[in-house]
């Protein structure tokens, strides 16, 4: 039986930093390895484009039976509401590549302490800290109502 908890502990196909005792926050090979991580989801989400374009070009077919057509329209309508998520979290993560080639990469753009490997392996993109994301959606909340 496939070890599905290691398979879980990865994140596009990398393991999780393991930071060594006295290793300087976001040195080199930090950046590296959330470089390479974020490319490679990057990949993966252009891949699922590429897909979906395929997927669409062999599956669209002119039906007769309406409900048949609008059943295809709202599956096309679906696929292209996720891409369209998708390319915005692929300019995200191109911004975040930026990031890291600025020396910018893994402080919070609110406070300015360090945003943690852990939070960052869980969410790449992140740039808000635990505190400052927290009291953004409160505000967002309160706002909202």
């Amino acid at each position: 039986m496939p070890n599905t908890a290691a398979k879980s502990d990865s994140l596009h196909g990398f393991e999780p930093y393991q930071e060594t005792k006295g290793e300087e926050y976001m040195n080199e090979k930090q950046q590296e390895h959330f470089r390479k991580l974020l490319l490679a989801w990057k990949a993966e989400l252009m891949a699922e484009v590429d897909r979906t374009v395929s997927h669409m070009k062999d599956e669209a077919a002119n039906f007769p039976d309406p409900a048949d057509r609008a059943s295809q329209e709202e599956e096309f309508s679906l696929e292209l509401r996720t891409r369209d998520r998708e390319r915005k979290l692929i300019k995200k993560i191109d911004a975040t590549i930026e990031l890291i080639d600025q020396d910018d990469y893994g402080f919070c753009e609110a406070c300015g302490v360090e945003i943690g490997i852990r939070r960052l392996e869980a969410r790449p993109t992140a740039t808000l800290c635990v505190d400052c994301k927290t009291l953004a959606e409160i505000k967002e909340k309160q706002i909202s109502g």
